[in-house]
């Protein structure tokens, strides 16, 4: 027969063990509402948020309505797709790809600016790497850029016209002299650079970053450039690529923006990949948003009491 002694560790053991057993997961009306406004909002609830536990839902769904399908923030919606779709390539996520190409051309954004904004992620990962497996100096490194950027300045306000069109670059030696040309300096980590990729490396930093007449305006590739480098992370990319960015008039409000927007990415990245979500649904899901989206701006932009095809199918 036990005795009482030996009934209380056991009673104990059983009662930590029913503490620890798993609940049954209940909807929250916090969630419910906001299930019922993504409902209202883009019509209906996409997969991605059923992969999201009801406590966590409310506050991400408020975010990203906030955030990144806000018509009324500092930048606007094609540039947060394109700053989204930059930080989804170089995770990479086949997913948020998908997705922020789709939306970005939903906003307007044409092949080139896309293209663009992906080879901007793909150059801030290459120096990336280059910066950090030198071990670069971080107190050099941010004279240097301070340099730089003063030198910038001084030409942008001494006008002169259009600069000349670049001569193209054979060789290491004739790439350092166009680099102290453009900026008045040479810093060291290209100095440092093997002389044998130099000349490629410099002109496609030239003729992409540094080019004033490509699809995407100067402000926007280095808005890009913060929020690739903000998530790998890169510090020596993020001093350079904010003072680059402030240098094309980018204000506080934008650089902010563009870095949330990329924090947004990595979480949704993380939520759809964690979870293995079907790729196809989830394709579909995008599809379906960017019609629905199309219908809704086909029919705000049509005169009044006229209809369109977009309002004539839908009442179908």
């Amino acid at each position: 027969m036990m005795t009482s002694a030996r009934k209380i560790p056991m009673l104990i053991v059983l009662l930590a063990g029913a503490a620890a057993a798993p609940r049954a997961a209940r909807a929250t009306p916090e969630a419910d509402a906001a299930r019922a406004d993504i409902q209202k909002t883009v019509g209906f609830v996409p997969g991605m948020f059923k992969l999201v536990p009801d406590l966590a839902l409310p506050g991400a769904w408020q975010e990203m309505k906030g955030l990144h399908l806000n018509p009324a923030t500092a930048l606007p919606g094609k540039m947060k797709d394109l700053v989204a779709l930059a930080v989804a390539a170089q995770i990479p996520c086949e997913y948020c790809i998908y997705a922020h190409t789709e939306l970005a051309k939903l906003n307007g954004a044409t092949d080139a600016e896309i293209s663009e904004a992906v080879a901007m992620a793909a150059l801030t990962r290459k120096w990336s790497t280059w910066l950090n497996g030198i071990q670069t100096d971080e107190g050099k490194f941010r004279s240097e850029i301070g340099q730089l950027v003063g030198n910038m300045k001084k030409m942008m306000a001494g006008g002169g016209g259009p600069p000349p069109k670049p001569t193209p670059v054979m060789d290491g030696t004739s790439a350092l002299k166009q680099v102290e040309q453009s900026f008045g300096m040479t810093p060291d980590f290209l100095r440092r650079y093997p002389q044998e990729g130099l000349a490629g490396a410099w002109t496609e930093m030239r003729d992409l970053e540094m080019n004033p007449s490509t699809a995407l305006p100067g402000k926007y590739k280095s808005l890009i450039g913060i929020a690739v480098s903000a998530q790998i992370p890169c510090k020596f990319c993020i001093i350079a690529d904010t003072e680059f960015a402030k240098l094309e008039g980018a204000t506080d409000r934008e650089i902010g923006e563009a870095i949330a927007m990329s924090g947004l990415v990595r979480h949704w990245s993380t939520i759809v990949n964690g979870r293995q979500a079907d790729k196809v649904a989830f394709k579909k899901d995008i599809n379906r948003l960017v019609a629905g989206a199309k219908k809704h701006m086909a029919a705000a932009a049509a005169p009044a009491g006229k209809p369109t095809m977009a309002t004539t199918a839908a009442s179908k």
